[in-house]
C-alpha cells in the first residue's frame, strides 16, 4: 500500500517552517541519488550540495545553515528545521512500510490456559506461551517466538520471530525485540570444586523498561540473585551480550558485538560503539561515549569520550609493532636503570663542583 502525505501534514509533524506548496504530495523518503518528483529527501552537510543539481524532488529537508548555500534559483519546496537528521527520522515513521498483522491468535500457537492475553493482540503460528503469562494490549508475538512461564510483556510490544523470553521476564510498554533475541538465559555463574565446575542457579531475572529496542541474537542473561535491569529508552544493536546483574541507565545505546561483563553498571546517556568489552563490577557513569574496540577494564567517573583500540596498520609493520609491544617492558626497565645512571652521574658531577 502506497502511503501518501501532503507537505503541509509532514511540515505539521516534524515542526518544520514550509517553504513551497502545502498540497503537494510525497509517497516516498529516499535518498538523493534515488529520488523522484513525489519524494523527499534531506542534506545535513555541505558535501551533498553538488548532488541537487538537477535533482528530481518532492521536497527537501534541510536547516538554516545548508539553506544559506542552495543556489539562489533552487526551486524544490523545502521544509526548514533545526535538526535534519531527527527530522528525517520523524518523516521516515510516517513512511514506515512495516507490515503490521491484523489481532488474531493462531491456531497453531500453544497458550497457556492461564495466560493473560490483552486486547488486540496479534499471536502468530508456532508461538509458546506459558502459564501465567501476561501479554498487554495491542502487542505482536511473531511465529515461533517462545515466552516461558510468569514472564510479563507490557502494552504495545513487538517481539519478531523466534525470539526467547525466559520464566518471569518483565518487559515494559512499547518495547520491539527483534527475531532470535534471548533474554533471561542464565548468567555465567559456576564455582570450582577440585576442577570440577558446579552451576550457580541464577535466581534473579531480567527486567527492561518502556520503549526499548533489541536487537536480533542479542543475548540478556538473568540475575544471579538480584536482576538484571535494563531502564527506560535503552537501544541495544544485534549481536550484544549483557551478563547476568548488568544495569544500564536510561537513553543508553549499545551498538553491535558489545559485551558488558557481570554486575557492570552502565550510566544513563551513554553511547557504547561497535565490539566494545566491558569488565564486571565496574560503573560507568552517565554522559559517556566509548568508542569502536575499546576495552574498559576499570571505572570511569567523569563524562566524557573514552578510546583505546589502535587503528589498523599494513600487516608488516603491525608484526613489527606486536613484537615491540612484546619488548615494552624490557624496554622500561632498560629506561628506568638509564635515568638512574643519569641521576647518579649528575650527582656526582655536582660534588666535583
Amino acid at each position: 500500500m502506497l502511503l501518501t502525505k501532503t507537505l503541509q501534514e509532514i511540515a505539521s509533524a516534524i515542526d518544520a517552517k514550509l517553504l513551497g506548496e502545502p498540497q503537494c504530495e510525497i509517497t516516498a523518503v529516499l535518498p538523493l541519488n534515488r529520488s523522484h518528483e513525489k519524494a523527499i529527501s534531506f542534506v545535513n552537510d555541505t558535501k551533498y550540495l553538488d548532488q541537487l543539481t538537477d535533482i528530481k524532488l518532492g521536497a527537501l529537508i534541510v536547516n538554516t545553515s545548508i539553506q544559506k548555500k542552495l543556489p539562489a534559483n533552487f526551486e524544490i519546496p523545502i521544509l526548514l528545521v533545526q535538526d535534519t537528521y531527527l527530522a528525517y527520522a520523524k518523516v521516515a515513521q510516517l513512511f514506515d512500510s512495516t507490515p503490521v498483522p491484523n489481532p488474531t491468535i493462531s491456531d497453531k500457537a500453544a497458550v497457556a490456559a492461564s495466560a493473560t492475553i490483552g486486547k488486540n493482540v496479534y499471536i502468530g503460528d508456532f508461538v509458546s506461551i506459558g502459564a501465567n503469562v501476561s501479554i498487554g494490549d495491542n502487542s505482536v508475538i511473531e511465529a515461533g517466538t517462545v515466552i516461558a512461564q510468569d514472564a510479563k510483556v507490557g502494552v504495545n510490544c513487538r517481539i519478531y520471530s523466534n525470539a526467547s523470553l525466559y520464566h518471569s521476564v518483565e518487559i515494559g510498554d512499547n518495547c520491539i525485540i527483534h527475531a532470535n533475541a534471548v533474554i533471561g538465559s542464565d548468567g555465567f555463574g559456576y564455582a570450582n570444586e577440585q576442577g570440577e565446575w558446579v552451576k550457580i542457579p541464577q535466581v534473579g531475572t531480567v527486567v527492561i523498561g518502556n520503549k526499548v529496542e533489541i536487537g536480533a541474537h542479542t543475548a540478556i542473561d538473568r540475575g544471579a540473585m538480584d536482576n538484571t535491569i535494563i531502564e527506560d529508552g535503552v537501544i541495544l544493536d544485534n549481536h550484544i551480550h549483557i551478563a547476568h546483574n548488568v544495569q544500564i541507565g536510561k537513553n543508553t545505546a549499545i551498538a553491535g558485538c558489545t559485551a558488558v561483563a557481570g554486575s557492570a553498571k552502565i550510566g544513563s546517556y551513554c553511547t557504547i560503539a561497535g565490539r566494545v568489552s566491558i569488565i564486571g563490577h565496574l560503573d560507568v557513569c552517565d554522559k559517556v561515549h566509548i568508542t569502536a574496540c575499546t576495552f574498559v577494564n576499570k571505572s570511569i567517573t567523569t563524562p566524557g569520550v573514552y578510546s583505546s583500540a589502535t587503528t589498523f596498520q599494513p600487516n608488516k609493520d603491525w608484526q613489527k609493532s606486536a613484537v615491540r609491544f612484546r619488548q615494552l617492558d624490557d624496554m622500561w626497565r632498560k629506561l628506568k636503570s638509564l635515568e638512574k645512571e643519569i641521576r647518579n652521574l649528575k650527582e656526582e658531577n655536582n660534588k666535583d663542583e
